[in-house]
């Protein structure tokens, strides 16, 4: 089969395009490397199944071309991370929104599948224990630039649900709880390799707020098995899914086994949430995903625990030096 990857050369793309590769599919890459990048694709970019193009979702001409020709899109290119959406919402909302549009857009005629990456932001500030794909949610006010990540996100699943409906275009929406893993950086707030990066060099572990706040983390390997399988499954298609890892620790916790795991010496330096994004940043004390839904449909389940995606993070960093 012949696949589109937006934001192929990210995190989660770069080894998404990896599993299509290995299994003999065919793959063309768009991305404009402003938070991915071409060493990413490292281990692929010779093979000649890999078409890489380098362009701006929002601009690129051929984009409707490169849908048209293909069997489906996987479109994860997006503004991501709680600290690129604090200090440039602009461009957050810019790229996700119109980005989808444009991805949707270019698929309508074709009628090519399209699989579409939202996040658990959406769920806002909802207090249930688990969050549930068809939970009402409960987002925080515009004056706070932190909820104009989870607005753009939530407003590409209306649009993509909306093509369902009205186009017959087979669309699946998936919603991602803290994907981690190797080629992941901290460079945009992401708080596991931040906390393995600082503990490798004995340098403080910095927790926002008071710590207990608490997030379930996916390795990245478990999220691509999930994507395969509901691209490949047509129950999939018009509906929404949770993917995520059900082990829930504290940021605390999770401070003290990266410490633990990679023998560190690091100390734990717990910062105000003023002061590490803006004035007024609103927090969620949990995040838990329901992924009854996702398991009943594929039968996919995580199958790394947080101390093997510990480790994971840790030997890809030790890799790098």
């Amino acid at each position: 089969m012949k696949y589109l990857v937006t934001g192929g050369a990210g995190f989660i793309g770069s080894h998404l395009v990896e599993s299509l590769l290995k299994d003999g599919h065919s793959v063309t890459v768009v991305d404009d490397f402003s938070t991915g990048s071409r060493e990413n694709l490292a281990a692929v970019i010779k093979n000649p199944r890999l078409d890489l193009v380098e362009g701006d979702i929002l601009k690129l001409p051929e984009l409707e071309y490169l849908i048209t020709r293909s069997d489906m899109v996987f479109h994860l290119a997006a503004a991501v991370g709680v600290e690129l959406v604090v200090h440039d919402p602009v461009r957050t909302i810019v790229t996700n929104v119109h980005g989808t549009e444009r991805v949707l857009r270019g698929a309508e005629r074709s009628k090519t599948k399209v699989l579409i990456a939202s996040t658990s932001e959406v769920y806002g500030k909802s207090e249930k224990v688990k969050f549930n794909e068809d939970d009402d949610l409960l987002i925080g006010p515009s004056t706070n630039c932190r909820w104009s990540y989870a607005c753009s996100k939530l407003l590409d699943e209306f649009f993509g649900m909306a093509y369902y409906r009205a186009e017959k275009m087979p669309v699946i929406i998936v919603r991602f709880f803290n994907t981690v893993g190797p080629r992941q950086t901290g460079r945009y707030g992401m708080v596991l390799p931040r906390f393995v990066s600082k503990a490798l060099k004995n340098e403080p572990l910095q927790v926002y707020g008071d710590g207990e706040q608490s997030r379930c983390f996916c390795h990245v390997y478990d999220v691509i098995r999930a994507l395969r399988l509901l691209a490949d499954c047509d129950q999939a298609v018009g509906k929404i899914f949770n993917i995520g890892n059900t082990e829930e620790v504290s940021m605390n916790s999770l401070a003290a086994m990266v410490i633990k795991r990679v023998k560190s010496k690091s100390k734990v330096k717990h910062i105000p949430y003023e002061k590490a994004y803006e004035s007024g940043f609103e927090d969620m004390r949990r995040r838990l995903p329901d992924i009854s839904k996702i398991n009943k449909t594929t039968g996919w389940k995580p199958e790394h625990n947080l101390s093997q995606i510990i480790d994971s993070v840790a030997d890809y960093f030790r890799k790098k030096k």
